[in-house]
Formats: C-alpha cells, structure tokens, sequence
C-alpha cells in the first residue's frame, strides 16, 4: 500500500490553491503584510506536517484538554487581554499578537465530536443534550462577554454537527422566526410584526387543530411563544438603542444604506462595495485596483479582503474564487459523512460548519448582505492566529481522514 493512499488530493490542492491566491491579495493590499503572511503559511505547513505524522487517536484522546486549555485561554483575555479596535480579544507578545478564539473552536470542535462518539450520547436524552448545549454555551458565553459577536455566532456551526447526528431542526426554525421577528421589527412598526404573529399562529392552530393534543403543556407552550414574539417585536427597537453605537450602526446600516452613515459605521461597506463594482467583469489586473492602492479601506488586507479580488479581478475571479470555496467545503462534508468513525464524521462536520459559517458571513458583510462583525474570510483574510488555526484544523481533519481511509475496520 503507497503512503499516498488515503491523502485527499483534491481538499489539499484547494487548501494550497486558497492560501497562495491569499498571500498574492495581501501582498497586492501591503507588501509587507504579505511577507509576513507567507511566513505564518510555512509556519503553518510545519504544523501541519507535525499533525500529519502524529497518531489519529491523539486528538480523541486530549480533546478535553485541548477544550479546557482554549476555554482558560479565552478567559485570560479579561486581565491580561489587549484592546484592538474596541475589543479585548487578543494576545499581544511584542510584536505579535494571538487571538484565542480561533484555537477555542479547535477545542470546541474536538470535544464535541469526543462526547458525541461515547457510548451513551443520544440526543433524545435530556443529559446528552444539556452536555452538548454546555459544551457548546460555555466558550461561546465567555466570547460574548468579551466582547466579540462575530465569533460567537460561528459556534452556531456547532449545531449544524448536531443536526446530523439528530438534534430537531425545530431548534433552526425557532432561531430563524426570532431572528426575523427581531430585523423586521425594526424595519416596520412592531404593532405590525405583533398582529402577524398573532395571525399566522391562528391560521397554523386552526389548520392543525384536530391533530393537535390540547393539554396544559402544550397551550401553556403556545401562549409562552406567540407572547415571547410579540414581546420581542416591541422590545427590538429597545434592544437596539441599548447596543453600544457602533454595533447599532453597523445593524443599521442595512436598513438606511451605507452612504447614512458614510463617516463612521458605513465608511467601510461603501468603499468595499466600490472596489468590488469597479471591477467589472475582468479586473482592472493585480495591484492595479486605485481603491486597494490608495488604501481606502480599512483593514482591507483582513475582514475585507474580498473586495481586493473584486476591485483587481473582476466578477470572474470573484466568482472563481468563491466556486473553489464552495467545492472545498462540500468535500469537507462529503468526506466527513464517509467516515467509519463518529469521531471524525463529527469533527468533520463542525470543521466544514465553520468554514461554511466564516465564509457566508464574510461575503455578506463585506457585500453589504450582513452587518460589520469582525469575521476573516478563512485562509484568506490577514493573520496568523486564523490562518494556523484553520490549517490546523485542515491537517487535523485530513489526518482523521487519512487513518479511516487506511483502517481495516
């Protein structure tokens, strides 16, 4: 049997692929930023090949302590974290700096697929429940505090895991009306969101009364909803003049446009829309976009790279460039669904979750589709801590992979 055999060619090749188109639109952005980019990709690589050459069962067997490490790494940013543009999510160590958050989801990811692969989860239990929901809550309460919203939103992720191994997708349809009740209501008259709770709940009580079985619980369980709705119509406005103002500018920026707010919250999005559209279909060719090289954007070389390949490669490197996302993170779950163990279906799922959730919200934002959060497009946007991160999580998925392949089991 050759050594090559089991290695994904395919997932590793997109890897590389997404990584050097990275550093050459980093480089295009700052010169220096992309050397030192290419510097964390070889670093990257050695990591990699460590994990690589390690024992499969490495990860299951420390993946309690890889999940308490991240966790106590995220609490130690309230005393000893440093602020970077109003957060207090990193690191700093002279001239460097680590986000924690990034290596949490590791840990998050290989503790979730740990328990769901013992012999006593099941779903249907109220303790395998709550366990996951704790393992899950507890980093993502601790990144909330600090605080950095665009992260916790990716341990939804997490729960896109959960769904395959047999969580409700109850849970899903609840988290989608609430959050839409809460973006509607502040787009129109809560007295108006609030009569349409009320009225589609009647039209779905009259179309499933008979098969409905009318006991305490359940009346008690409908009323509770219909009322947590319509109280949440009229609290979203509330809600949101409570948030600090450039949070609740960046939600409404959505609604009034970015040229509103084109001094402060709206700054980025309207030039990042600009490089994108002045693009056009080709590109005006690398390191000849004016908004990228005059330096309009901030933090253009990380949460906005993108618009630096709109601007210098036009809508059909774009488009190019977000095909080789989307087959690279359907192979992720392809080979993920493959694998003989729970193991490594589980890590494979919450590892093609999170880059399905990074990259959604990445292009969102950055398009104008989701507020300003702070999320990297991944491999792509500047950094060392998200660029290691999610290598490692590459080589450690493709190590899982590889054992499974190369298992006579």
């Amino acid at each position: 049997m050759k050594w090559t055999e089991g290695i994904d060619k395919l997932g590793l090749g997109l890897y590389f692929l997404l990584c050097i188109f990275a550093i050459a639109n980093i480089y295009s952005v700052d010169q220096k930023l992309g050397e030192k980019q290419l510097i964390f990709f070889c670093i990257s690589l050695f990591v990699g090949l460590v994990i690589f050459v390690s024992r499969s069962k490495f990860f299951e067997n420390m993946a309690g302590i890889i999940y308490i490490g991240g966790v106590l790494l995220l609490i130690g940013l309230f005393p000893f974290g440093k602020e970077i543009l109003g957060q207090k999510n990193w690191y700093k160590f002279g001239s460097f700096t680590m986000q924690p958050v990034e290596f949490a989801k590791i840990g998050t990811a290989l503790m979730l697929a740990n328990y769901v692969s013992g012999p006593d989860f099941n779903l249907k239990n109220k303790k395998s429940l709550w366990t996951t929901l704790a393992i899950i809550g507890i980093p993502a309460a601790v990144v909330l505090a600090i605080p950095d919203v665009g992260s916790m939103l990716v341990f939804i992720a997490f729960f896109i895991a959960l769904y395959r191994e047999g969580l409700s997708g109850l849970l899903f349809g609840i988290g989608f009306i609430f959050a839409g009740v809460f973006l509607i209501s502040l787009a129109i008259p809560p007295i108006y969101v609030a009569v349409a709770v009320l009225l589609v709940a009647g039209v779905l009580i009259a179309m499933n009364y008979h098969r409905m079985s009318w006991d305490v619980i359940t009346i008690s369980g409908i009323a509770g909803s219909v009322l947590l709705l319509c109280g949440l119509a009229f609290g979203s406005p509330y809600i949101l003049e409570k948030l600090p103002k450039h949070q609740r500018e960046r939600i409404e920026v959505l609604y009034k446009g970015e040229k509103a707010f084109r001094d402060t919250s709206g700054y980025n999005l309207l030039y990042s829309k600009t490089a994108i559209g002045s693009g056009g279909i080709w590109g005006k060719g690398y390191r000849e976009g004016s908004v990228t090289q005059g330096k309009f954007v901030p933090e253009q070389e990380t949460d906005y790279i993108f618009c630096t390949v709109g601007e210098e490669w036009g809508f059909v490197g774009s488009a190019v460039l977000i095909l080789c996302y989307m087959i690279y993170i359907g192979r992720i779950y392809y080979l993920a669904e493959q694998q003989k163990s729970t193991f490594n279906r589980v890590f494979g799922y919450c590892f093609a979750s999170i880059l399905l959730m990074h990259f959604s919200i990445n292009l969102g934002m950055v398009m104008g589709l989701f507020p300003t959060v702070g999320i990297p497009l991944p491999y792509f946007s500047y950094g060392g801590s998200s660029l290691l991160a999610f290598s490692m999580m590459t080589f450690i998925f493709f190590k899982l992979n590889y054992s499974d392949k190369n298992s006579l089991v």
